[in-house]
């Protein structure tokens, strides 16, 4: 269920940025609430000299060539056991991190803009808790436990509106995890694929909406 963290999916600096632009412009049109700002964490991070220029499209670039990948080995088991919970494989498609979710995510919380950094802080504190409750629970990590354990846990933070009061944090960072990995997976080829979505397709001719969508519309077509 959760590949090496030795071996991690590359991705190329062209998709993250894709994933970046798609994952920002999806959260605002959902009207997700945004942290005013994030609380340090432990030492700051050092950035690379000249952060901010524009990447060199014909260079090639690695994971934490343009800012220091953050999440630990540790980490990143855990991102990738949650995200595949809640997007596992299925006659729609490939798990979450068979499609470079997990790498997404380190990208996302690495990244040094004031966004990502708020985030960061939220999805840190609830890894670390998902940890300790399936500590507390089941005597393993997180990432060790069955789907039917970590269901277990993830039945309690699910859902903000009705969480007990001792899970309404941990709810908070289930919401933008869910959020953000939906986000990084349906901003894939495959992820298009699982809702159907087609993209723009080249056409000889228009000729206007489709009948079904005019009647549902209540409208009719009278430009020819």
């Amino acid at each position: 269920m959760t590949p090496s963290s030795d071996s991690p999916l590359r991705l190329s600096r062209r998709q993250v940025i894709k994933m970046f632009a798609a994952v920002t412009a999806g959260l605002s049109l959902n009207g997700l609430p945004t942290p005013a700002g994030a609380a340090p964490l432990g030492t700051p991070l050092s950035y690379p000299t000249g952060f901010g220029s524009d990447p060199l499209l014909t260079k090639a670039y690695k994971p934490g060539d343009v800012w220091p990948l953050t999440l630990s080995p540790a980490q990143r088991r855990t991102v990738t056991a949650f995200c595949d919970l809640i997007l596992p494989a299925d006659d729609l498609g490939p798990a979450a991190s068979a499609v470079g979710v997990p790498e997404f995510l380190d990208e996302w919380i690495s990244a040094p803009y004031p966004l990502q950094q708020a985030d960061s802080a939220l999805l840190r504190e609830g890894m670390d808790w998902l940890d300790a409750e399936a500590g507390k629970r089941f005597g393993k990590p997180f990432a060790d436990l069955d789907a039917a354990r970590q269901s277990a846990i993830c039945d309690d933070i699910c859902n903000r509106a009705t969480a007990k009061p001792e899970f309404k944090k941990a709810a908070a960072f289930f919401v933008k995890f869910r959020s953000l990995s939906a986000a990084g997976y349906y901003s894939t080829q495959e992820g298009w694929k699982a809702i159907g979505f087609v993209g723009n397709v080249p056409t000889a001719t228009f000729d206007g909406p489709p009948p079904e969508v005019l009647r549902q519309l209540g409208v009719e077509q009278t430009v020819k």
